[in-house]
């Protein structure tokens, strides 16, 4: 018999964890603090990455910080503030960013990303989407030399997992892809990858688990818990308590926040991204990293959209035109014949990506409570990730042998 399960959190984690469990039969309230309309869900470049096997946390990334910390328009920007848990996080994120834990993390992302992927497919051959679908792979374009050799260092460890690599020229670019123009040194191409249009799949999966029943909460913001012994018995909100059997603390950057109601502590720093559409031709008929700039470069249904940027400065929404016009010069020269209007630039969205300090996501149930469990903490690959989260979730509340070894994902470990 299926379980009462609220989910607290309605991005793509929540409800792919809300999917998950309806198939299996389980009654599941989602509670979401917004109104599903924004954020990092619907503003990320749409990209499944099992490409994407290094965590943020690599070597090197330290000094890259430091250099860039001045610069609001560097692809990877820390604020500094003495706030204690942003300390804290940062320490950990220091102590992550070491060879020996990157080799770890490698088929790990790897692993995930692989199993997720295949989810999505299930999804779209399932009957019950029609959502744009496209594995095209993806290509990591440089301009530099340095760019080129971390690339390649980058392209000799994907070869050694078993991904599909072929480095492309710029007269070999040119023939290939005429139409997107670009004006690099070269590119090396990933044949494991595949894009969607995320604000197309997200409102499908919504209304999707709307008609099979399931009950979301928007505007719903989460006060507090009733608990006995080591169970949690009722999430209490703005709108009204909801009795729980099981419970998955699914919300983002607000994970941390509602964890310490629980007395628990999880680590996770927001990690703002920005994004805008180009809804004309572009040309760009493949996804695309510009890696210097850490810039992604989608063709979706209808529109190009170019996203990037990691900006570590506390939980908010503001967007900064200094980040955004960041992505629309690298586009423009990354990209012969590409000019990026006012009115495109002024269009930004932005989104809190809630990233954990070694780069894994934390899935799973905490030693504290016996009926909750956490999935958050997905930094850049939380779309990639949203199906395989949901899935093994399930897969643990139903007491099944998980698809993938548990222990990285574990929310108690410690860095």
């Amino acid at each position: 018999m299926g379980k009462n399960c609220v989910v607290i959190g309605g991005g793509i984690i929540g409800l792919c964890t809300a999917y998950y469990l309806l198939k299996e039969g389980h009654k599941v309230t989602v509670l979401e603090k917004g109104n599903m309309a924004g954020g990092a869900s619907y503003v990320n470049a749409g990209y499944i990455t099992p490409s994407h096997f290094i965590p943020l946390s690599s070597p090197g990334i330290i000094t890259k910080g430091l250099k860039w910390m001045l610069n609001n328009q560097s692809p990877f920007y820390v604020k500094p503030r003495l706030e204690r848990n942003f300390l804290n996080w940062a320490w950990a994120f220091k102590k992550s960013a070491t060879s020996f834990k990157v080799q770890q993390a490698i088929p790990v992302l790897k692993d995930i990303n692989l199993f997720s992927r295949a989810l999505y497919e299930e999804m779209q051959e399932s009957g019950d989407f029609s959502f744009s679908y496209a594995r095209k792979g993806l290509l990591m374009c440089y301009k530099t030399e340095h760019g080129e050799r971390e690339e390649h260092e980058v392209a000799e460890i994907a070869k050694k997992e078993g991904m599909g690599i072929r480095h492309y020229s710029t007269a070999e670019l040119a023939k290939e892809f005429p139409k997107a123009n670009y004006n690099v040194t070269g590119a090396f191409y990933y044949d494991t990858d595949a894009h969607m249009t995320p604000d197309d799949f997200m409102q499908q999966l919504r209304e999707f688990l709307e008609r099979a029943g399931v009950d979301i909460h928007q505007n719903c913001e989460v006060k507090g818990f009733e608990e006995n012994g080591e169970m949690i018995q009722k999430v209490t909100t703005s709108n009204g308590s909801f009795e729980v059997e099981e419970l998955i603390l699914a919300a983002g950057t607000w994970t941390p926040f509602l964890a310490k109601k629980l007395n628990i502590s999880v680590s996770i720093e927001a990690g703002k991204g920005y994004s805008f559409d180009i809804k004309r031709p572009t040309g760009i008929e493949i996804p695309s990293i510009l890696t210097e700039a850490k810039v992604a470069v989608a063709p979706m249904d209808g529109f190009t959209r170019f996203a990037g940027t990691m900006e570590l400065g506390g939980i908010n929404n503001q967007v900064n035109p200094n980040r955004v016009n960041a992505i629309a010069l690298a586009a423009e020269n990354y990209f012969d014949q590409l000019q990026i209007s006012s009115e495109e630039r002024n269009s930004a969205r932005s989104g809190l990506r809630p990233c954990s300090p070694d780069g894994l996501p934390y899935i799973g149930r905490p030693k504290k409570w016996k009926n909750l469990i956490i999935n958050s903490g997905h930094a850049m690959m939380g779309w990639s990730l949203g199906p395989a989260s949901g899935k093994l979730v399930s897969q643990i509340i139903d007491k099944k042998s998980t698809s993938l070894d548990m222990a990285s994902f574990n929310p108690d470990r410690k860095f």
